[in-house]
């Protein structure tokens, strides 16, 4: 008898077992598949949250089929402590797994709102804009001159979103001293800056801040990343290059940067300013002049005067031979490449072609010719 319940009790528990395990499997399916959700969301994350909060969420939107397994998916993963705060995109079909590893990974904003804060060549521009989940694609709020503009009716309300994130966006050819300017004017950031950094030396790009993070910090970040860059170029440049230094060749691409905005085009410049080096020739780029003239503390606003072309300032290639004894402007690293890398060309002419582009030429009798046919646009094209 006894030997009997001894045996229906281990079947009955077998039973159990193999019942608990197909349970399990059925879940973590349930965990791994395809989630419900037809449309991508912005998921919410309080400062503060925990795992019963995020289940609370993903439940009230219907991107889980079961916060209880996704709760037990957290927790068996070791990833239930491991919540962020923030704006979350999570797209359609996410599964549970999907979007527990979206809320507990780097904790960085890919949805909600941010302030933009542009810093270009002529002026700066504050945009408060919001991602379209459904789209992916975000929406303006705000934008204007945070200099010349008055706030926008509504601004500082919106910007009182504490899902607010905000990031600067340097554009390149900027000088150091319109950085600086302009980082002044950022209300989102705090500290003084105790000097400006040496031209050339910030990196154009896309930075995301924190409010109350100081210029300074933001200024050193730029800093490495225009080292970072530069070195790269600089370990694959071209054999028998005219410059001997990283930092000529910095120099290089700022003037580069400032003589075309076009990608197409940086190489063919490049080529034309190394052919001059090699051949002794003066460069007689423009930009350098204009540098010379507002040492980078703002734009020019007008064209050149023949007395600034002759004027003798270190940075006039019209006057002096060679490379200038500083960089123009803070270059991408599209012109760091290309300074270091140019196109074959025997081009040691350019002159604007009227379509935003350049015209370029190996011989002077050619350069003439462009040159004619530009002047002839110019005198063709209405003033505004």
């Amino acid at each position: 008898m006894w030997k009997n319940l001894a045996s229906s009790a281990l079947t009955f528990l077998v039973l159990i077992l193999f019942c608990l395990g197909g349970v399990a499997m059925w879940a973590t399916k349930q965990y791994e598949a395809e989630g419900p959700l037809e449309t991508a969301i912005c998921l919410r994350v309080a400062a503060g949250s925990n795992i019963g909060h995020v289940v609370e969420s993903v439940e009230k939107e219907a991107a889980v089929t079961s916060g209880f397994i996704f709760r037990v998916g957290a927790n068996y993963s070791g990833k239930a402590e491991a919540v962020k705060k923030g704006s979350f995109l999570v797209p359609a079909g996410a599964s549970m797994k999907g979007i527990l590893d979206i809320v507990t990974g780097n904790g960085r904003s890919t949805c909600g709102s941010e302030i933009v804060y542009r810093i270009g060549v002529l002026r700066s521009e504050v945009q408060l804009r919001e991602l379209d989940p459904a789209t992916n694609r975000f929406e303006e709020k705000f934008a204007f001159d945070p200099v010349a503009d008055a706030v926008p009716d509504g601004f500082e309300e919106a910007r009182q979103n504490a899902d607010l994130r905000y990031r600067v966006a340097l554009a390149e050819g900027a000088t150091s001293w319109q950085v600086v300017e302009a980082l002044k004017a950022a209300d989102f950031l705090t500290g003084d800056v105790d000097e400006i950094p040496a031209e050339g030396w910030l990196a154009p790009g896309s930075y995301e801040v924190a409010s109350g993070e100081t210029r300074a910090e933001l200024l050193a970040e730029m800093k490495d990343r225009q080292a970072a860059d530069l070195q790269e170029a600089w370990s694959n440049r071209a054999a028998d290059l005219p410059i001997e230094t990283m930092e000529e060749a910095l120099v290089l691409a700022s003037i580069i940067e400032k003589e075309t905005g076009i990608a197409e085009e940086r190489g063919q410049v490049a080529s034309v300013f190394v052919n001059r080096l090699n051949q002794g020739m003066l460069l007689q780029t423009d930009p350098t002049v204009v540098y010379g003239v507002t040492e980078g503390k703002g734009a020019l606003g007008r064209g050149l005067r023949q007395s600034e072309l002759r004027g003798d300032t270190p940075w006039n290639t019209y006057v002096h031979a060679g490379l200038p004894p500083t960089p123009i402007a803070n270059p991408g690293k599209a012109a760091l490449q290309a300074a270091v890398n140019p196109d074959s060309t025997k081009y040691v002419f350019f002159v604007a072609d009227g379509t935003g582009g350049h015209a370029f030429a190996t011989t002077l009798k050619e350069h003439n010719d462009n040159v004619a046919i530009w002047r002839k646009i110019e005198a063709e094209t209405p003033e505004n």
